[in-house]
């Protein structure tokens, strides 16, 4: 019985805990207006289209989701930069930042915390595909193991790119200037160790840079992991940058509050 107490008193602090009170007020937010139900349909509507039609997914007689998965990047640039743009440009523009910031909680709970309810919706998105998963099993016998690690590169993928937008969406009250900075910045991370990027450096560029500059290349780690290699340094890479980016926004919410 007091086991049974104690089990239930340690759920109850954890809802209480003021990460996931904010993570629920976000995202219900999320769920009150159309922005969510809008996000979801244009995902699957274009990741649907992209797989099917420029991916070939039936032309290519192979039951797997590789079409599915190697869009998801060029649709990150777009979708997760307008998930993040009004995280806390919309707050400051209201002037409910400085409300929220005088709750019990400190600055880092409250990046957390709107990223966190950010994440997680990024993640509802991505299970919201999983017919496609059951279709390629019914179709075929993929390599399911490959598939799943696939679903958590994507995921991080979108956690890295939202990290990347909180910090952008924190430097401005206008929700377009955000969006912009945030495609931008995603981009240059996507595109870095692209071979079009290397060979227009290679000319002038040393050794040593060109290769910091592939390896900070989103696009290749990603690109490793949907081929079901997890290497622990890719891991690794998109833990750092989400937690420098992240570091980066309670850097700039907080300069912004004292300038």
């Amino acid at each position: 019985m007091l086991n049974r107490q104690k089990f239930l008193s340690a759920i109850g602090n954890f809802f209480a805990d003021p990460v996931f009170v904010l993570i629920r007020r976000e995202l219900n937010a999320y769920f009150a207006n159309a922005l969510a139900y809008v996000f979801l349909i244009i995902f699957l509507a274009l990741a649907g289209t992209m797989t099917f039609t420029i991916g070939s997914f039936f032309e290519r007689r192979l039951a797997d989701l590789q079409p599915f998965f190697q869009f998801h990047p060029w649709l990150y640039l777009l979708l997760m930069p307008a998930l993040t743009m009004r995280l806390w440009a919309e707050e400051r523009k209201l002037g409910t930042h400085e409300l929220l910031l005088t709750l019990p909680i400190n600055l880092s709970t409250a990046v957390a915390g709107k990223f966190l309810a950010a994440w997680l919706f990024a993640g509802i998105a991505l299970l919201l595909s999983l017919p496609l998963w059951f279709t390629v099993n019914y179709l075929g016998h993929p390599d399911n193991g490959v598939i799943l690690v696939s679903y958590l590169s994507s995921w991080l993928l979108a956690g890295v790119m939202l990290a990347m937008g909180s910090a952008m969406s924190a430097l401005t009250k206008n929700q377009v200037i955000a969006f912009i900075l945030g495609v931008f910045l995603s981009f240059l991370f996507i595109a870095s160790g692209s071979p079009i990027v290397l060979g227009f450096l290679q000319s002038w560029a040393p050794a040593w840079a060109l290769h910091g500059l592939a390896n900070l290349s989103l696009l290749d780690r990603y690109d490793q992991m949907t081929q079901g290699v997890i290497g622990l340094d890719s891991l690794l890479y998109f833990a750092l940058l989400i937690y420098l980016f992240l570091q980066a926004t309670i850097v700039i919410i907080h300069l912004k509050k004292t300038a």
